[in-house]
């Protein structure tokens, strides 16, 4: 016994001293430690398993759909789709183009609904959608665009009019896009106030931005804001970042005020260099100082692209992420199209990919882009996806603490096939099999309910999460022979 422990102790040794050297590596990922059998159980990883649904031009829904119950059942569709590939969050997208999926004070109905902007559509898109998806214990969170209030063909073409409470000087007019400014106060305090009014009369889990803010590409006539606003800014680039610091910034300090429980998070571009040069978004120091809750960089090449290789971006978001939770968003609409590199020709590219991710151990979720393309399965891709997310998985504790700590399960036993637990407070229980104590083992169940019928022999445990998706101790395992 004291050999082994000597062993033990060795071993570990080489493996810091390893780790240590490959610090410095950027493409290379330190495996997370796995505790020795002794010390415990070896619980499966957190994981938020989400998907982004996008309604700008009807990509996702409602796909020119404009009946309320042809729309309702394509959704309900896409939820139970969803339900039975053990996904347990979507990204669905209420503010694309500087317009509302609610009756806004501030924005008019997004013509995503109805085809026309501005028309009420006649029920709650909202409220439909995100009750009918926590029914099904799916999160849903409000994915908005910050700035871009309209796009159009070229500068042939006319802008749709401005919303009444939108000053034609809060905007900016480019060849093909329309966005607020961002250097002014107004346009900052317009965002917070959709933010608040959104959070305020609706039960989202979460607010999210995706990864447009300075358009890429442009020219910008802001140097009378610089001479305005820019007071003891060094140059017109930082200028930019500052603005866009101030608006992230500002959300999040909306959101905690307002209702601390949603979770703010941002999907930037892959390059962080990128995001900092060119679109004025310093998610670094988003990351750095806590104004983001979780951070999803939008990793869409493939294990060994020469630009954007998907192993070394999640290798230097990895060492990026700071305070904020890091996920990891993968162009599952690459799979089978033919124009795509060969990696998207097969449906082991996101086997591999899932592989890196499971073994980063900062990495607590994984987002897909988009929707509609599970309903596909090209090359056998949502096969695969069902594959990886064969068991449930428990939700990670994300944002802010706010309900009592669970307590813990009591009472674990088995009786006639039934495995049994006492639980209080009316909080959900998460059941673990293992079919050998020293190997990893599976989420079995996500339950309301205190009694599972269970037919393997092997060792359950048992474990309770509150709103928050904070996690009780886990039971001592009970043995089924």
């Amino acid at each position: 016994m004291k050999r082994k422990s000597l062993n033990l102790v060795a071993v570990l040794a080489i493996a810091l001293l390893l780790n240590a050297c490959k610090k410095g590596d950027d493409n290379v990922i330190p495996d997370p430690p796995k505790p020795p059998a002794e010390t415990g159980l070896l619980f499966p990883k957190k994981e938020m398993r989400a998907v982004w649904v996008a309604s700008v031009y009807g990509l996702d829904w409602p796909q020119g759909v404009y009946t309320v119950a042809g729309q309702k059942q394509q959704y309900i569709d896409y939820l139970n789709k969803f339900k039975a590939l053990n996904i347990n969050a979507i990204y669905f997208q209420v503010k694309g183009m500087g317009d509302a999926f609610h009756n806004s004070s501030y924005e008019p109905w997004s013509s995503s609904i109805t085809g026309t902007r501005g028309v009420d559509p006649g029920y709650d898109v909202l409220k439909f959608m995100i009750d009918e998806a926590h029914a099904r214990d799916i999160e849903f969170h409000a994915w908005m665009n910050p700035y871009r209030v309209a796009t159009r063909a070229g500068t042939g073409s006319s802008f749709p009019a401005l919303h009444p409470s939108v000053k034609p000087e809060w905007v900016l007019d480019f060849p093909t896009i329309r966005i607020y400014n961002p250097a002014l106060p107004e346009v900052r305090q317009r965002l917070f106030d959709i933010v608040k009014e959104t959070i305020t009369k609706y039960d989202v889990d979460g607010i999210h931005f995706d990864d447009y803010f300075y358009p890429e590409g442009q020219t910008f006539t802001d140097q009378a804001d610089f001479v305005k606003y820019g007071a003891g800014i060094n140059n017109i680039q930082d200028f930019r970042r500052d603005n866009v610091n101030k608006a992230i910034k500002g959300v999040y300090d909306v959101i905690v005020a307002t209702k601390p429980g949603v979770v703010f998070s941002v999907s930037p571009a892959p390059d962080i260099n990128k995001n900092f040069s060119s679109l004025y978004a310093d998610v670094k120091k988003w990351n750095q100082e806590g104004w983001v809750d979780v951070v999803i960089p939008q990793l869409y090449q493939e294990v060994g692209n020469q630009f954007n290789d998907f192993q070394l971006r999640l290798s230097e978001w990895s060492q990026n992420s700071f305070k904020a939770a890091l996920m990891v968003g993968h162009g599952y609409y690459k799979f089978g199209d033919p124009t795509m590199p060969a990696a998207f020709q097969s449906s082991s590219e996101l086997q591999r990919q899932f592989d890196l991710t499971k073994l980063n151990k900062k990495v607590v979720g994984n987002v897909m882009y988009s929707a509609k393309y599970l309903n596909s399965n090209k090359v056998g891709i949502t096969d695969k996806l069902a594959a990886i997310y064969k068991d449930p998985a428990v939700m990670p504790f994300l944002g802010r603490a706010l309900a009592p700590a669970p307590t813990v399960a009591t009472n674990v036993r088995i009786e006639n096939g039934t495995l049994k637990w006492d639980v209080s407070g009316g909080l959900k229980s998460v059941v673990y099999y293992f079919s050998d104590l020293k190997k990893e083992g599976r989420v079995l169940a996500l339950t309301n309910s205190n009694t599972l019928s269970i037919t393997s022999n092997g060792f359950y445990s048992v474990s309770t999460l509150n709103t928050d998706s904070q996690e009780s101790k886990p039971s001592d395992p009970v043995e089924k022979k």
